[in-house]
């Protein structure tokens, strides 16, 4: 077995749609990145391949490289998938935690698991939890969201 931990954070932005677990979620704002900035796939990701001890997720899709602008994370979440399996390896366990104050994210969780699950996780294998930052720091002010994520791979 391999454990691997993720973080992710980006910042709250005007005119841009806010994607979290691969849904969109109605807000005023969404989230500043190269890709769709999700924040919650992307602390997945790094955790997939920090588990792998492959880096991390500039390494594999570098936001200098314009193939990923505007890149679907979920997209990104499957092709780090198709790599763990590469490497011999299935999902054992996902447990994250998005951190914002607003909007309010508990009716949009079953949502995301499905979605995270579309990109090859097994749906019992999903744990997403929503806190809030009690009105302390960027995320408090509603500046920005971040997300944690640990993953447990075991070799198949």
């Amino acid at each position: 077995m391999r454990i691997g931990t993720g973080y992710d954070s980006h910042r709250l932005v005007e005119g841009r749609k806010l994607i979290l677990g691969g849904v969109e979620v109605p807000h005023g704002k969404g989230l500043l990145g190269h890709s769709d900035a999700d924040v919650l796939c992307h602390a997945i990701i790094d955790a997939i391949i920090g588990a792998l001890g492959e880096g991390d997720i500039g390494k594999h899709f570098p936001d200098t490289d314009a193939k990923w602008e505007d890149a679907s994370s979920i997209d990104l979440l499957s092709r780090t998938v198709q790599l763990m399996r590469q490497k011999g390896f299935d999902v054992l366990n996902i447990d994250s935690t998005v951190i914002t104050e607003k909007p309010r994210l508990l009716p949009y969780i079953d949502k995301m698991r499905e979605r995270i699950s579309s990109a090859g996780i097994p749906l019992t294998s999903i744990n997403i939890k929503a806190k809030s930052n009690e009105g302390m720091g960027f995320i408090g002010r509603g500046e920005g969201i971040a997300a944690q994520a640990v993953c447990l791979l075991k070799a198949k």
